[in-house]
């Protein structure tokens, strides 16, 4: 059953393929033996029966505590969800604009009057998030050469179905990356990639970077789905167990401590966990990531997550506009550094 604010007996832990400090404190069996003292269970949503995993989109579980892509976390909110921002993560990914081989987009000049590929409209905003990564991506990196949207052609790829988060461990086995199979055949001219699992199918299709966003010095150039990546809870939890926050973020912390000494044991987790092989994570994650895995609420990721928050709006993902500073709570993460640098 799922949680209630009066009684959690299983707290709900929502999982992406990305490199994120919560998914390393899991892999690691840290959160599983913290709440086992506190007398909590555990759960990856993800391998919940469906009617609690599809809550990783919409964010309508009181015991849910959710690391994920900020579009569906902006776009619960702004439905009416009572959730909280307890903290923000900003790992580059491998943001890529991808192209063929002989293909003369090699700067963000070039991408003028080019065909983007731009997936379908999934069946709801906060599911439609891989259109909302491409046209932000493309944005970003038209942007650098004071190009819009406007400057280029959208091919629009039907959507694949999205995969009930129940099945999620299976599609990273075999993702479609129907896009790259377009650009491959040469029905677009550029694709937005993002993560290992994407740049590792690239190559298999002898595709090309064409524009590493990653390598561009402005953080506002790279703001998506996962830069910055929220953290969020619902209200009811944080009000009734705040313990049970905390100690999440106490955990996440330690975690991204373990990571930033120990880069072969982080890649070695991340190969699990992004579905793809040690090349893809070298490809994605560049020297030094390992080091900034810590969840903050400092003012440029706040105002990065703004910006992110403005897009959706204005390109139709959110239902309504709503004030991100009352979203946020930042009394659970100082008590978690609190709490960290106490047990030092």
């Amino acid at each position: 059953m799922p949680a209630t604010a009066e009684s959690v007996d299983t707290l709900w832990f929502t999982r992406c393929p990305v490199p994120t400090a919560s998914g390393l404190a899991y892999a690691l069996g840290r959160l599983a033996t913290r709440y086992a003292d506190l007398g909590v269970e555990i759960g990856i949503l993800q391998d919940a029966p469906l009617e609690i995993a599809r809550h990783h989109y919409d964010h309508d579980l009181v015991g849910l505590i959710r690391e994920g892509g900020n579009v569906p976390a902006i776009a619960a909110r702004a439905e009416g969800v009572r959730t909280r921002l307890v903290g923000l993560t900003w790992i580059d990914e491998g943001q890529s604009i991808v192209v063929r081989p002989d293909s003369p987009i090699t700067s963000p000049a070039a991408l003028r009057g080019a065909r983007i590929a731009v997936p379908g409209w999934a069946a709801t905003r906060d599911t439609s998030h891989a259109r909302a990564m491409a046209l932000h991506g493309f944005k970003g990196a038209l942007g650098l050469a004071g190009l819009t949207l406007d400057d280029v052609e959208f091919v629009e790829v039907p959507l694949d179905p999205v995969v009930p988060p129940g099945r999620v461990r299976a599609e990273r086995a075999a993702p479609r990356f129907r896009e790259l199979d377009e650009l491959a055949a040469g029905r677009v001219d550029a694709v937005y990639a993002k993560g290992a699992a994407a740049l590792e199918a690239a190559r298999v299709r002898d595709l090309v970077v064409g524009i590493d966003l990653d390598a561009v010095p402005w953080r506002r150039s790279r703001v998506n789905n996962g830069t910055p990546r929220p953290i969020t809870v619902h209200e009811d939890l944080l009000q009734s167990h705040p313990e049970l926050v905390v100690e999440f973020l106490v955990e996440t912390l330690r975690a991204a401590d373990w990571a930033a000494g120990d880069l072969d044991g982080v890649r070695e987790v991340l190969a699990a966990e992004t579905g793809s092989g040690a090349e893809g994570v070298l490809l994605a994650y560049r020297e030094g990531f390992h080091r900034t895995l810590h969840p903050t609420l400092d003012e440029e990721r706040v105002d990065l997550l703004r910006i992110q928050k403005a897009f959706l709006l204005r390109y139709g993902f959110l239902s309504a506009d709503f004030d991100l500073d009352s979203w946020i709570d930042p009394e659970p993460l100082r008590l978690a550094y609190e709490r960290l640098a106490a047990r030092h």
